[in-house]
């Protein structure tokens, strides 16, 4: 098993990208409210001598993000999903599009219900 983040600076997607996941099998995820380091140390007016250049380069893209995670049983389903992400974002290695990495899952427990065994 893997998960799969996706930190979605365009948060227009995040319908789209959900709906699609019902469409392959997806029975879960899990979307938390976010922020990016640099919008925060902006936002907060850090100390920190290379905020202006910071808030050069975040006042141009969302200051807020959607982080969505999900469990996938297999590297298949992680392409998958990865490739519906990349289509409905158009590319998530844009400037401004967000963040998607995986990582395995040794053990989980509480999601009974919507892995396969």
């Amino acid at each position: 098993m893997y998960v799969l983040f996706v930190v979605l600076n365009k948060t227009e997607y995040l319908d789209d990208i959900l709906t699609e996941f019902v469409k392959i099998g997806i029975k879960g995820a899990t979307i938390l409210d976010s922020q990016g380091m640099a919008s925060a140390l902006v936002e907060n007016r850090s100390q920190i001598p290379i905020i202006g250049t910071l808030r050069g380069i975040v006042d141009n893209y969302h200051p807020y993000n959607k982080t969505i995670f999900t469990i996938l049983e297999s590297e298949e389903m992680v392409d998958k999903t990865i490739r519906l992400v990349n289509d409905v974002v158009g590319d998530m290695n844009s400037p401004g599009t967000g963040v998607m990495f995986t990582m395995p899952v040794g053990n989980i427990y509480g999601v009974n219900n919507y892995i396969k065994k």
